[in-house]
């Protein structure tokens, strides 16, 4: 099945340039890469100057709520329409999204434009990788995904560099608007290069499925972030919040079920291989979401470090992860990607037990390990996942099938940021609460501010600074625990995937 379609799109094949077609989306995925981990590195000095620590996870959530709801529906459409136009809508929309964030006034817009930031990007990745998927035959998938994933090493590389310098030398609005020439040069050369045969048919697109599925996301993360924090969780907004969500999730099972397109597909879920990969994938999310989001915070505001050491610590992650993904192409054929994912999900745990043991005294350096180790287990077990479901549907299916692995670790970063965002705001509020005193009972989360701002924090006196940061440390070790526990989660679920994975691999 998989040689068939890929012959029966030959002509197209021909005509596509391949190498420049991989170059421009490596391109794209550069630019959206590059973007997690300026943003991460700039966010201190972004909250240092429009205030609203409270708000600090909602940055996150709002833009991976928007990218989990639209991946599903970008995948459907590139089978419809074709990969081309619905990655050049991506595009053009995260960068409208890109240049109003960095015009903010205050955290509220910039949430907001995070939302359209975040719809532009649901196309970004899922579609890319859908693309190599197209031009590239089963045997070829796994040395080329090796070198997509190279985009996040030199990202990594470049992005927290990039950020720190224009934090700390122009400004942050700069990290935004630096995705502008990259989102341009990535569309011209997909509109030059790349050739698609595209059976015309009527388009049927599930809308009450993607309605459904934005009110059941919307309501979690509501929940989960003001959950514990501005509203109890047995008052009257959490309760109908949660009724919302439930009803919600039967209604899109049950659209699902009887759409002609659904925007979920449940068949596909019927692939043991497909269903175990996913389900690890949403673990997994939650760990990426929960290092990348507050590991600056911590090394900044309790460590004292600048934003480019911060940042550095996250470069550790995503050097790991191009690094494994490499030496993952190659596992895939010696030992099959149930072992390779096995690997993966071990050095996900040492990852999570390296930062739970994680002390302010420790410095930098142990917070980059514990990047480095989580990196590698990405990059083992991500690249397994993916190279295993493009093998396994046809074209017609292959877009909503990697878009959904991308939905589901979208959305356990959706989950992440808003959960342990919910965690770390409600431990700070318990933390300030139980130790304050007459000179410190004005603080609050939002006094977190002043640690991330080198000028603010050395003007704190010293007894409110060490209240300050040992609520910091206290709340995101309790964080970092959660971290831990899905780590382990995500090695259990590996257990289950299919023992003879070899034979697919080769």
């Amino acid at each position: 099945m998989e040689a068939a379609t890929y012959k029966k799109n030959g002509d197209a094949m021909r005509k596509t340039k391949r190498p420049l077609v991989l170059a421009s989306v490596m391109l794209a995925m550069f630019m959206g890469a590059i973007e997690a981990t300026i943003v991460s590195t700039a966010m201190p000095a972004i909250v240092s100057d429009l205030g609203g620590f409270s708000l600090y996870s909602w940055v996150f959530s709002a833009y991976l709520l928007m990218n989990s709801i639209s991946v599903l529906i970008y995948g459907k459409l590139s089978d419809i329409f074709g990969r081309k136009p619905v990655i050049t809508f991506g595009i053009i929309l995260f960068l409208i999204g890109s240049v109003l964030c960095g015009f903010s006034p205050n955290m509220k817009m910039l949430i907001v434009f995070r939302l359209i930031q975040g719809l532009g990007a649901g196309a970004v990745m899922p579609i890319a990788t859908t693309i190599v998927g197209d031009i590239y035959s089963p045997e070829e998938r796994a040395k080329i995904q090796g070198y997509l994933s190279s985009v996040w090493g030199i990202s990594a590389i470049m992005g927290p560099a990039i950020g720190g310098f224009l934090v700390q030398y122009v400004d942050w609005r700069y990290v935004f608007w630096i995705n502008v020439p990259l989102g341009i040069l990535s569309i011209i050369g997909l509109a030059f290069f790349l050739k698609e045969n595209i059976s015309s048919k009527k388009p049927s697109i599930d809308y009450g499925g993607a309605g459904l599925l934005t009110l059941l996301l919307s309501s979690l993360m509501i929940i989960l972030v003001e959950g514990g924090v501005h509203w109890p969780w047995a008052s009257g907004k959490v309760l109908a919040l949660s009724t919302l969500a439930l009803v919600a999730l039967l209604a899109f099972i049950w659209q699902e079920q009887r759409a002609v397109n659904p925007v979920m597909p449940f068949d596909i879920w019927k692939n043991r291989s497909i269903l175990i990969a996913n389900i690890v994938s949403l673990t997994t999310g939650v760990m990426l979401i929960g290092l990348s989001s507050f590991l600056p915070a911590f090394v900044q505001g309790v460590m004292e470090k600048s934003a480019t050491v911060a940042g550095f610590t996250l470069t550790a992650m995503s050097i790991g992860w191009p690094i494994a993904s490499t030496i993952s192409g190659r596992l895939l054929i010696k030992i099959g990607y149930r072992a390779t994912s096995l690997i993966g999900g071990a050095s996900l745990i040492v990852g999570g037990v390296l930062f739970v043991l994680m002390t302010p005294a420790a410095g930098p350096i142990w917070a980059a390990f514990g990047s480095f180790f989580v990196g590698i287990g990405m990059g083992l077990t991500s690249t397994a996942f993916i190279v295993s479901i493009q093998s396994t549907v046809s074209w017609e299916k292959r877009g909503i099938a990697t878009a959904s692995n991308m939905f589901m670790r979208n959305l356990g970063n959706t989950v992440g940021a808003a959960l342990l965002g919910g965690i770390l705001n409600k431990n700070i509020l318990v933390y300030l609460t139980e130790h304050n005193s007459d000179k410190t009972d004005h603080l609050n989360v939002d006094s977190t501010n002043q640690l991330l701002n080198a000028s603010e924090r050395s003007h704190l006196g010293s007894g409110v600074k060490e209240l300050l940061q040992n609520s910091l440390t206290h709340s995101l070790h309790i964080v970092y625990w959660a971290v831990l526990i899905f780590a382990v989660l995500s090695l259990l679920f590996i257990f289950f995937l299919p023992k003879d994975r070899r034979r697919e691999a080769n």
